[in-house]
């Protein structure tokens, strides 16, 4: 069974830092691409940035130069570094992974979310 898991979520004030993980789990998985997305309250769920099989990276407007995505291919593992935090990053956290499994095939996974509050 294939699990997208994210943590790093909380409180933190305008111009601070948050880091995002997610991890995807599973026998004899095949991670390939990842990506961040964000809902905010009363909002549609939109794209934050994402990062190819080739490392390959790509932002959304709203975070270039703010938020940087990486990912550590030995651990099935994507990282969201987010810096100048402002009031309107609030939103809740997906991890969206593309993972290839022997029993389902390659499709997209999405983690259950983690908030993330700018606020002072």
């Amino acid at each position: 069974q294939v699990q997208v898991v994210e943590t790093g979520g909380g409180l933190v004030r305008p111009g601070g830092s948050l880091r995002l993980s997610c991890y995807a789990s599973g026998s004899a998985v095949k991670v390939y691409d990842m990506g961040w997305y964000r809902q905010a309250p009363g909002k549609q769920r939109e794209w934050v940035a994402d990062i190819l099989t080739d490392g390959s990276t790509n932002y959304a407007d709203s975070v270039k130069g703010r938020f940087t995505i990486s990912r550590d291919n030995a651990a099935n593992t994507v990282y969201l570094q987010m810096n100048s935090l402002k009031p309107e990053d609030t939103a809740i956290y997906y991890c969206k992974s593309s993972i290839s499994s022997p029993w389902s095939g390659l499709r997209d996974y999405w983690g259950q979310g983690t908030q993330v509050t700018v606020s002072s």
